[in-house]
This record gives structure tokens, C-alpha cells and sequence, in this order.
């Protein structure tokens, strides 16, 4: 049985003591959320903290709130607040919604807000693992997720045996043994949506919060994956208010249920009349960030998404897709399904939008 390692746990009541308790352990303090990625990755030694600052006590990071509305309990950034799971209807404000980071899948799926006006983040959210799961974890966690491997994700006794690789302990990536830079894939279900969306994401530091789009918030590096430095903590994602575009979500995973993605497709489409105005299309779990794919965005714009704007969009994401050999399914097949799910992904869009207009 794997166990975890002693560590001292910290569970701070506002942000301010949690920035000061990082500060005091420096790099052998690290913040938890939910705690089903870390906690895991400490069992088999892939991360090893001796001190553990918990989040989940901090007031304010479990709430939806409308921004840019009138009325309705406000907090200190003049945002309506709502309790930690649910009960906000009606419409959004004329500046979205911020999401909490501490907001649990489970209630970010079900918030009625989130189903009705973002769709694509409910459904990315409740595909996530295990119903289990995802009452423990949260959506901050899950956009910080730990990039995963094949020879990364295993116990320490078997990654010893092969001499360790390059994202911890080891000095090569056994994905590109030539390569000098680590292969791992970004896996998280809601980084593709919050990159496609333009989310953006609140980070805050002792030196004082930066707001950051999603798109800038990750490296395509397995390693240094994230640009969130280590004392930071994301305390929001705002989303931006409904109105004229549509969004999807669609995953590919060997079990319909618990198993990470092998391909995720966020596709965004901001609609004039019957012409697509502007789209955006990101690839996750082929890279060690969700790819944006420019290209297959470009197929589809100025067009009214007939079959043949659907096809090129869905060849053009193929050309770029490289997956890896760090995953489930062969590179092959893998690479097909990305085209695949492209155009499965517009032809939803499509359908959703012919069937608003009826």
C-alpha cells in the first residue's frame, strides 16, 4: 500500500494566512485544494512538501458571483455573491461570472448559472473522473492539474527501476530520449474551455493580485507547465458574458467514466446571422498545454458551417495534432480522433445554432 509521507498541514482561515504560511516554508511548502491530484502524487514521491497549506477554510473562494449586475449581496470587489454551490438564477452581468477556485466540480457542474449560460463548463466539469471525486475536488485544481506520463505516473520502486525520468529525479524524458525538454500532457478537462472561452484567471500573491487570460496561464512544457509562480494562489476564473457565441466540449478516454482524457476539444464560435464571426478551437491531452489550433479556427470563419468548412477545420487540427507516446491508445489512431472530434464538436454548434434560430 502506498502511503503518504509526514508533512506538517496547515489550514489557514483567509488568504493573507496562507500567503504568510508559504512564505514561511518557502520551496517546501505547497498549497492543496481538493487534494485528488497532490495527495496521490505524494504517495508515489512525484511531489514531496513537508508542509501542506490547505485552502478549503478560506471564505469567498467557494462562491459564484455575477459580475456587473446591480442588487444582491456584494462582496469588497462590488461583486453579487451567491452561496457555495448554487440557488443564482437569471441573467448574467454585463461582465460574466467569476467562479471561485475553491467551487467544487460537483457544484460547478450543477450551478444553475453554469448549465444554462456556459454549457461547455458544466459538461467538461462533470466529465471529470468519479462523482466521488469530484466532490473533493475543485475547479482551481483542476486548471493546475499535474502534467501526466506513462513513465511519470508510477510508483517510485518503478520509476527507480528505469533510472527516474526527466520531470523528477532523472536527467532524460523517456517519451523523446533526445529531446531536452519533458513531454508530459496537460490533462485537465476545463483548461481547454477556460483557454477556448477567454477566461480569464485571478491570481493572488503578497505582492497583490495580477489577472491573467486563461491562454497565458500554461506552458507547453511538462515541467514548467503553468506561469503561475509557486507563492500564488488562483482564487477566480472569470468567465465573460453570454451573448452571440456558443461553446462546446467534447472528450475521448478509454472508459466512459474515472479515466483522464487521451484528446479533449473545446471549440468556441461567435455567431453573426448564420456566419461564423470568430471561433476558436483547443486541443488538451496532446500537449503539455492546451493547444489552440488558429488554423481549423480560420476553416470555419466568414462561413455558415457547411460541411465542407467543418471538413477543412477538422483537417487542419489534424495536420498539427503530435501526440504522444505518453498515453493511452496508439499515436495513430489518436491523431485520427482529433480530426474526428473537431468536426463532432462543430457539427453540435451547428445544430444547437440552426435550432436557436428555428
Amino acid at each position: 500500500m502506498l502511503r503518504l509521507p509526514a508533512f506538517t498541514y496547515l489550514q489557514p482561515k483567509t488568504l493573507k494566512q496562507a500567503l504568510q504560511m508559504k512564505a514561511d516554508a518557502g520551496p517546501a511548502g505547497m498549497y492543496v485544494a481538493g487534494g485528488t491530484d497532490l495527495y496521490p502524487n505524494m504517495k508515489r514521491r512525484h511531489q514531496e512538501p513537508k508542509v501542506v497549506i490547505a485552502l478549503g477554510r478560506i471564505r469567498g473562494l467557494g462562491t459564484i458571483a455575477v459580475r456587473g449586475k446591480d442588487g444582491g449581496r456584494t462582496g469588497q470587489d462590488g461583486q453579487r455573491r451567491t452561496g457555495r454551490t448554487g440557488g443564482m438564477t437569471g441573467e448574467v452581468g454585463a461582465q460574466g461570472v467569476a467562479v471561485g477556485s475553491m467551487v467544487t466540480l460537483t457544484g460547478l457542474a450543477s450551478h444553475a448559472v453554469v448549465r444554462t449560460h456556459y454549457p461547455a463548463v458544466a459538461r467538461a466539469a462533470e466529465l471529470i473522473s468519479t462523482p466521488l471525486l469530484r466532490n473533493m475536488g475543485t475547479l482551481g485544481g483542476n486548471l493546475c492539474l499535474d502534467t501526466r506520463c506513462n513513465y511519470y505516473n508510477q510508483t517510485y520502486e518503478w520509476r527507480k527501476a528505469i533510472d527516474f525520468c526527466m520531470k523528477k529525479d532523472g536527467a532524460i524524458c523517456w517519451v523523446a530520449p533526445s529531446s531536452p525538454r519533458c513531454w508530459a500532457v496537460n490533462s485537465s478537462d476545463l483548461a481547454p474551455v477556460m483557454v477556448a472561452l477567454g477566461a480569464e484567471f485571478v491570481l493572488v500573491s503578497q505582492g497583490g493580485e495580477r489577472v491573467i487570460p486563461a491562454g497565458r496561464f500554461y506552458h507547453n512544457d511538462g515541467i514548467s507547465y503553468v506561469t503561475k509562480q509557486p507563492d500564488e494562489i488562483v482564487t477566480a476564473v472569470r468567465l465573460p458574458a453570454p451573448g452571440g457565441w456558443d461553446a462546446t466540449y467534447l472528450k475521448l478516454r478509454r472508459r466512459g467514466s474515472f479515466d483522464f482524457p487521451v484528446l479533449g476539444v473545446a471549440a468556441w464560435l461567435r455567431w453573426d446571422g448564420s456566419q461564423v464571426a470568430d471561433a476558436r478551437i483547443v486541443l488538451g491531452a496532446v500537449a503539455s498545454y492546451p493547444q489552440g489550433v488558429p488554423e481549423a479556427a480560420n476553416a470555419v470563419i466568414g462561413t455558415d458551417l457547411n460541411d465542407d468548412a467543418v471538413e477543412a477545420a477538422g483537417l487542419a487540427a489534424f495536420r498539427p495534432s503530435k501526440p504522444m507516446d505518453n498515453t493511452d491508445f496508439g499515436l495513430a489512431w489518436r491523431k485520427e480522433m482529433t480530426r474526428q472530434y473537431v468536426q463532432r464538436a462543430l457539427i453540435e454548434l451547428r445544430g444547437r445554432h440552426t435550432e436557436d434560430a428555428r
